[in-house]
């Protein structure tokens, strides 16, 4: 597993290998969620960070899809089957909503959907 380090901030970014199935849920489940008016506001602000990754995820497939078709060939992953990467702060931001699907849930938490 390849993790990223953001130099200026100190957070350590893993990798969720995600289909392109887990991602869609997620961002329904996310776009959702930020419609609630009771979300903190500092929740909130993570929950974009994860969006606005899911949208940079499909372009880093684009611009480099080696990176992620060389770890998908090893382990016979399918072919939408992604690394959304988050920091610890926005995997716990994203695990804390109660509508958040099980299998999402499930990939991001050690088991992967597809």
């Amino acid at each position: 597993m390849t993790m990223a380090y953001e130099q200026q901030t100190r957070v350590v970014l893993v990798p969720h290998w995600l289909s392109a199935a887990d991602r869609d849920a997620l961002t329904a489940c996310l776009e959702a969620a930020l419609l609630r008016e009771d979300l903190p506001t500092s929740t909130a602000d993570r929950l974009v960070d994860v969006l606005t990754e899911l949208h940079v995820a499909r372009a880093r497939d684009v611009v480099w899809p080696s990176s992620a078709a060389r770890v998908r060939l090893v382990t016979g992953w399918d072919p939408d089957t992604l690394p959304v990467r988050l920091s610890a702060m926005e995997l716990a931001c994203t695990l804390s909503l109660p509508e958040l699907p099980a299998p999402v849930r499930a990939a991001l938490t050690g088991g992967r959907s597809a």
